[in-house]
């Protein structure tokens, strides 16, 4: 399999990561997961936005300029040639000798970048279906805006709804839902929709942007607050967002129904939209090429 490590496009095999780089013994790095559809990226402008927003708050100098690193992304999935996929990319701070907590001089270790590209299909029918979540306390650091290579808070939140026998974790931080394991967490009622507001303790989602616009597109009230989990399980619909996921129903948390049970009007709506958006970005790229 072809990765790309930081300017070439090699054979997977031929990566070597030093023992000594400080994503590999502290998680200090960043990551982003870009879906690729007919072979046009999807967001690609929010993604490295949200990139070099969390570079900034971590004080990490990202070793290339922006549009040479779009470049470089593409030029790296044009060979690989996955048209259904999602790229994925991480930087770390780089190679630090001694092993040290402090945060190095950026003139004396240069960030590493490592990417690949995966082929992933649109989980059609899970959304057609819902999944199944419960809830897990949130456990997890205080700056959940940033998004850090460092998931083991996020992983474990998974791994205790998995134990459990749920598909997904929805976290919950002193009653307060904030998100699922990895994606923005959403909730209906009385035709309002319903979300976190940004913020330390979720991650500005990708999604979630879009869903933005698409509400106001639908004339569907959007509503920027915390909610309990009593009235989440009081709710109309559920669901959560992601790149990877995009607009995923919950139909139950803890063995409760959220309303019926099944896939909500408006989250159907939402998803039917999200999908002609998804269409519409493909023939634009296209068309500028």
């Amino acid at each position: 399999m072809k990765v790309l490590w930081n300017e070439e496009i090699v054979d997977e095999t031929e990566v070597q990561i030093d023992l000594e780089d400080r994503g590999y013994q502290f998680g200090d790095g960043l990551y982003e997961v870009i879906r690729i559809y007919d072979g046009q990226f999807f967001m690609e402008k929010e993604h490295l936005d949200r990139l070099w927003a969390c570079a900034d708050k971590i004080r990490l100098t990202l070793p290339f300029e922006r549009a040479e690193f779009s470049h470089r992304l593409h030029r790296f999935a044009e060979e690989v040639g996955i048209k259904e996929g999602r790229l994925y990319f991480q930087v770390t701070r780089g190679v630090c000798k001694p092993r040290l907590h402090d945060f190095p001089d950026p003139k004396e270790v240069k960030a590493v970048l490592t990417a690949d590209i995966q082929p992933a299909s649109r989980p059609l029918v899970k959304q057609k279906n819902g999944i199944h979540c419960g809830f897990v306390a949130d456990k997890r650091w205080l700056h959940c805006d940033i998004k850090s290579i460092s998931l083991l808070g996020n992983i474990m939140a998974l791994d205790e709804a998995k134990q459990k026998g749920f598909e997904d974790a929805v976290l919950e931080r002193d009653g307060i839902v904030t998100e699922a394991s990895a994606s923005n967490l959403w909730m209906v009622k009385n035709q309002k929709l319903f979300t976190h507001p940004d913020g330390e303790l979720v991650l500005p989602g990708i999604t979630k942007i879009k869903l933005r616009e698409i509400a106001q597109a639908l004339n569907i009230e959007l509503i920027e607050e915390p909610f309990t989990t009593t009235e989440l399980l009081q709710a109309d619909e559920c669901f959560k967002t992601s790149s990877v996921a995009e607009i995923m129903p919950i139909v139950s948390i803890d063995h409760q129904k959220i309303g019926t049970g099944e896939v909500g009007t408006i989250t159907n709506r939402l998803l039917k939209a999200y999908s002609e958006v998804i269409k519409m970005t493909v023939q634009e790229n296209k068309s500028e090429i």
